[in-house]
């Protein structure tokens, strides 16, 4: 198979083109950066580029489309290019790769565009989302990149995939989750002030955010599906285990401990249609980072 992968040497780009070596796929890899950090076609380009059409080959399988500002705080500070390399970059991969017949694309959105929570809520691929309730120019760049995939794929482009990641994690030095910064506070620090202990995500090992995508090539049709935690780990959870791991006891201080914040999406879907689900428990997963903290 032909796989063009743009962000291809992120955090996630590069963890799936390690899993698909095993695998009978060529990889072309599109990145801002200088040079690759493994050995596969690379092309340094910005996916706003007309360059991008020289790379993208005729009838590849699959683009899975990583490329993106992905943090929130950078897409405040900076709502121009925000909007011009995750709206703007994403229309042009889709021009070029219509252009040259692709077969499928993947494309990487958030469980971000879920805008609002309630408790313990639970949502899935089908739950109304109120664009008017979001604040996060990040979450509303991925929500527009998603509604053109659909628009596009109504008017007659390849199969299309939208995969919602979690809130992703594991061993890297930086950009870190909730996850990496409060295992390397275990580490480093003899105690720790957070909102509350219950306040949870349903956070998933880079590992098996990889696993998912493959999982997801040769999807046929128009699709929307989270790739998110099989259960709902809190802070609690995290530092409990985190301390079991590295056999340290810290101080903690709960500065909100009755405002608890939760985010729930359900990766039902993902199960059913891709029979994809995360393999990787907070302790393994913990164990991965001990190297990066």
């Amino acid at each position: 198979m032909l796989i063009v992968i743009t962000g291809s040497e992120s955090f996630v780009g590069r963890e799936i083109i390690k899993q698909m070596k095993t695998k009978d796929m060529k990889v072309i890899g599109i990145d801002s950066v200088n040079s690759s950090s493994q050995d596969y076609e690379f092309h340094q380009c910005d996916i706003r580029s007309k360059e991008i059409e020289k790379i993208i080959p005729e009838n590849a399988d699959v683009v899975i489309h990583l490329a993106a500002m992905s943090t929130d705080p950078i897409c405040k500070k900076n709502p121009y290019e925000c909007f011009d390399v995750n709206v703007m970059g994403t229309l042009n991969i889709i021009k070029f790769s219509k252009l040259k017949n692709v077969k499928q694309l993947i494309f990487a959105s958030s469980e971000w565009v879920y805008e609002h929570f309630e408790a313990d809520e639970e949502k899935d691929e089908n739950s109304l989302i109120d664009i008017t309730k979001h604040t996060s120019e990040y979450a509303l760049s991925k929500l527009i990149g998603e509604n053109n995939l659909r628009q596009q794929f109504q008017n007659g482009f390849c199969a299309v995939t939208i995969l919602r990641f979690g809130i992703i994690y594991g061993p890297r030095e930086t950009n870190w989750s909730a996850i990496e910064s409060i295992f390397s506070k275990i580490k480093n620090e003899s105690e720790i002030t957070i909102g509350s202990l219950k306040n949870g995500r349903r956070f998933v090992h880079v590992s098996d955010i990889a696993k998912g995508i493959i999982s997801s090539i040769n999807l046929d049709g128009f699709n929307i599906i989270n790739l998110t935690g099989n259960k709902m780990i809190t802070l609690g959870d995290i530092l409990e285990t985190g301390q079991r791991i590295l056999k340290k006891s810290i101080k903690i201080h709960e500065s909100s401990p009755n405002i608890v914040n939760i985010r729930n999406p359900s990766n039902l879907k993902a199960k059913e249609i891709l029979n994809w689900e995360p393999k990787i428990e907070l302790e393994s997963g913990l164990k991965t980072i001990v190297p990066f903290i």
